[in-house]
């Protein structure tokens, strides 16, 4: 049987191609809102830290109505680190939508999230967006849209995928590139003749494959997912099963039924097969599980999330400040939060660390790992995270790397500082091509050699360039690679800074504190332009003399200090220091607080080699 007045489509594109941006304009235009009613822009990005950043972060369903025919929507994260995001939707859908950006063109992710589309046999629309940029290229990108579909061996089929031509935030859309289109009709149109209806049994016996989960104070863990056969029902009795061998089958009952209509979800009584929907009442539930009938237990095969390439410790912060500030402060809270995120995020690991009181957190990359952070603090969380370090694998006896495709775009006159530094840095270029005034710079690169360099890169390009990477695979060992050439000011003793004191340290390198701020031994204070520690005092008072007054402190200029972000701040921090996070401040201190004890520890370090 074939659901004709339904369709599931996902959108899947690079960070920035204008996913969202097109969500918007599909709302307004499928009729979600009233004629005066006042809209938000990006209004699929409902969490705060997606609004500020300007990133998604989760994939979230919507659906419009079109000529009698309900269109889901799934909008996805563009940004590598969120792929596991990506990949367990697809199981969802029937269809994609590939954006690409009129101007950039194919770019990493867009390889990555259309090679999962085609292996899972999904029919693709490419929507070529932004057409109305000054700087498109609207023939080349077709081009180039074309050769990925032949690299990633799509089918004949797949190669004659149906293009659009879109302006998102303008919300028109055309056949030809050389019309700009009035609304979105022509992409509707295209959606509705070219996506598969779902099929499938609708009398058969219940499978529905669970995709996402949500959390509700009032009814608990929510399930998300897609019905493939059969029809489920309010306070009906049904199974909990698993693919995986060894899971043992659970009974449950289905307390609620909701469609996703809008930006709402409508309450049902029953759902049908190919609708997406959410259910409670399965307290047990996990993305990949699958819900059954109590008679036919077959569960369904979920897709294999990729594996994570990096990893971090998180542990219990122990500094001389700690437990001011956050609510949850214990081994026992951090535990608990940390391995609530693997329900649902299907591509971060937890595993117990070397001590009690300290966990193991591998994940995507800089940025998956950095928004749990930071998420988690905003929930009132303190906790001391350690520098990230990559995952090795042995592959054939050979101890292996995760290696990672690097795209950068930047103007051509600071080409020459970023290929320098990234042949330091064991990157291998692969392809060089030149757009207008703008070169574009392919490289194979050791993932742990992209440490510390997204700042540093900012800074050679005068702002201008934009990086972008994604894991490509694993390789040999490349060999030592040395990702930071600068040292730490740290503090010798506690207490409160100065000016004075900041006026004296200002001269050894760059401060990342200012007056007024509450120190303790072992806190990092600064940055030192040489390779090597300096320890210093920051909380030396003026003494009065009889010539001097206290009051001439005032006098003296202080260079505004450089607050680190908690990305700089992961970037910035080596082997021996840590980064301790609290819901107000974070701030870098070393492993070793007591300065004696500390040098101890680094000259024995240096007579045994470094092991």
């Amino acid at each position: 049987m074939k659901r004709n007045d339904l369709r599931n489509i996902a959108i899947i594109a690079h960070v920035d191609h204008g996913k969202t941006t097109l969500v918007d304009e599909m709302l307004k235009q499928g009729g979600i809102y009233r004629e005066n009613q006042v809209t938000e822009e990006r209004v699929m990005d409902s969490n705060a830290i997606e609004r500020e950043r300007g990133i998604t972060i989760l994939a979230k369903n919507t659906a419009v109505h079109y000529k009698d025919v309900k269109i889901n929507i799934v909008d996805t994260p563009g940004h590598a680190d969120f792929g596991g995001e990506v990949e367990r939707v697809l199981k969802m859908v029937n269809g994609v939508l590939l954006l690409v950006d009129a101007a950039e063109g194919p770019m990493p992710q867009t390889r990555f999230v259309l090679e999962r589309a085609l292996a899972l046999k999904h029919r693709v629309i490419v929507v070529i967006n932004k057409i109305d940029k000054p700087d498109a290229r609207i023939e080349e990108v077709e081009e180039e849209v074309l050769e990925l579909l032949l690299d990633l061996n799509a089918t004949d089929e797949q190669l004659d995928s149906p293009m659009i031509f879109c302006s998102g935030r303008e919300g028109t859309a055309s056949l030809s590139p050389f019309e700009k289109g009035t609304d979105l009709r022509p992409l509707f149109d295209t959606i509705l003749d070219y996506i598969p209806a779902p099929e499938g049994d609708e009398n058969g016996e219940l499978q529905l494959l669970v995709s996402s989960v949500d959390y509700n104070d009032y009814v608990g863990r929510i399930g998300i997912g897609r019905i493939e056969r059969g029809t489920i029902r309010v306070n009906q009795d049904a199974m909990i099963s698993n693919f995986h061998a060894g899971f043992t089958p659970k009974k449950t009952r289905i307390v609620s039924l909701s469609q996703i209509d809008g930006l709402s979800r409508v309450p049902v009584t029953e759902a049908k097969m190919g609708d997406i929907i959410c259910f409670s009442g399965a307290e047990d539930i996990n993305i990949g599980d699958t819900i059954t009938s109590v008679t036919c237990v077959e569960p369904l095969e979920f897709v294999k999330v990729s594996e994570p390439t990096m990893e971090m410790t998180f542990s219990v912060n122990d500094s001389p400040l700690a437990g001011r500030e956050g609510k949850f402060v214990t081994s026992r809270h951090l535990r608990e939060r940390l391995y609530r995120e693997t329900l649902k995020d299907v591509s971060i690991r937890i595993s117990d660390g070397d001590t009690t009181d300290s966990f193991k957190v591998a994940g995507r990359g800089e940025m998956h790992l950095s928004i749990l952070i930071e998420t988690m603090r905003r929930e009132g969380y303190e906790l001391s995270c350690s520098t990230p370090r990559v995952l090795f694998q042995e592959i054939d006896g050979v101890r292996c790397e995760p290696v990672e495709r690097v795209t950068i775009d930047c103007p051509q006159e600071y080409m020459g500082s970023v290929m320098e530094k990234l042949g330091s840095r064991k990157g291998e270029l692969q392809d060089m091509e030149q757009h207008g005034s703008r070169m574009r710079l392919i490289y194979l690169i050791p993932s742990r050699a992209l440490f510390g360099y997204r700042s540093e890169f900012m800074t050679d390009t005068r702002g201008e360039g934009i990086i972008n990477s994604i894991f490509e695979n694993y390789q040999p060992f490349k060999g030592e690679v040395t990702t930071r050439f600068t040292g730490s000011l740290v503090a010798s003793e506690a207490g409160v800074a100065t000016s004075y004191g900041l006026f004296n340290a200002q001269d050894r390198g760059a401060l990342f504190i200012g007056v007024q701020t509450e120190v303790y031994e072992g806190m990092i204070v600064g940055e030192n332009p040489k390779a090597g520690d300096i320890t210093l005092n920051v909380c030396k008072e003026k003494h009065l003399t009889a010539i001097r007054s206290k009051g001439a402190d005032e006098a003296l200029t202080l260079t505004p200090p450089k607050i680190l972000s908690l990305e700089q701040a992961i970037e910035f921090i080596a082997d021996d220091e840590l980064i301790e996070v609290t819901p107000k401040n974070i701030r870098l201190r070393k492993r070793i607080l007591n300065t004696e004890s500390r040098l101890k520890a680094e000259s024995k370090l240096k007579k045994t080699g470094g092991n």
